[in-house]
């Protein structure tokens, strides 16, 4: 949801292990991972501060657990707000591995 006028695209950076996003070619953040045990676990997500509120840090953890359901992959959501994304959008929950994420929590 980037402002009227404004095009947010998302997209992965395999090489360097994250989604990011753009808005009218400008980098607005990104959505940082690394694997473990075969499971993405997703470390971090950022928006720059003159994006924030756009929706740049949503349309990153959708493309990442979408990339993810769509190579059957489970996450391990590290980062705060993909957990509480997957909280929020229960399409998702079915890709949570609940036993890594408590593993990796404690």
């Amino acid at each position: 949801m980037a402002a009227e006028g404004q095009p947010l695209s998302v997209a992965h950076d395999p090489d360097e292990a994250r989604f990011v996003a753009r808005i009218e070619g400008v980098f607005a953040g990104a959505s940082y991972y690394w694997y473990r045990g075969g499971r993405i676990v997703l470390i971090h997500t950022e928006t720059q501060p003159e994006f924030e509120g756009r929706g740049v840090g949503s349309a990153l953890t959708r493309m990442a657990l979408d990339t993810a359901k769509e190579n059957d992959e489970m996450v391990v959501p590290l980062c705060p707000f993909v957990e509480n994304y997957i909280e929020r959008h229960e399409e998702y929950a079915g890709l949570l591995d609940k036993e890594m994420f408590h593993q990796m929590r404690s």
